[in-house]
């Protein structure tokens, strides 16, 4: 199972593999890219890390979605996710989804993975909130995501995937 994270700057490149699945996490007035996949979810709320007057924020269904979405994945094609900078929606996505295909008790291992994979990562912190309150995960991807602290600067991610077993 493969997973391809990336900033919308490197879309096409992320759509050569020929995804069976993508997630666009967008803002709420941002253009959805035009992107024909038989599997497509377009989440949109602002890269916000609490609720602000005037911005959209992630939401518990919002979550919830984006979990009913990557459960009908099958692995067989890579899924992508990817957001405006690749920086903090999508590795959050990326996050929830290697939390969901590993059994709890590994969120310290995947944050540190995520960490290795991609320096500039810094998760969403309401993202990985919400999803650790819907998988029951008792405060344990938090922990995990604070521990690894805010990734590298940079003023848009770089491409990678994650191999999920």
């Amino acid at each position: 199972m493969k997973l391809i994270i990336c900033p919308l700057a490197q879309l096409k490149i992320g759509l050569a593999a020929n995804p069976s699945h993508v997630l666009s996490l967008i803002s709420p007035d941002a253009d959805a890219p035009d992107i024909k996949s038989a599997h497509r979810l377009v989440l949109r709320f602002n890269d916000i890390s609490a609720p602000r007057a005037g911005l959209t924020a992630a939401s518990p269904a919002d979550i919830e979605t984006l979990i009913a979405f990557v459960r009908s994945w099958d692995g067989t094609a890579p899924l992508l996710a990817h957001c405006w900078a690749g920086i903090s929606r999508s590795t959050a996505a990326s996050y929830i989804i290697a939390c969901l295909h590993h059994p709890p008790g590994t969120e310290q291992d995947l944050a540190q993975q995520l960490r290795r994979i991609a320096p500039q990562a810094t998760p969403n912190p309401l993202m990985i909130a919400l999803a650790d309150e819907i998988l029951r995960r008792d405060g344990r991807m938090v922990q995990a995501i604070a521990g690894i602290g805010r990734g590298r600067e940079a003023a848009c991610g770089e491409l990678f995937a994650v191999e999920l077993r």
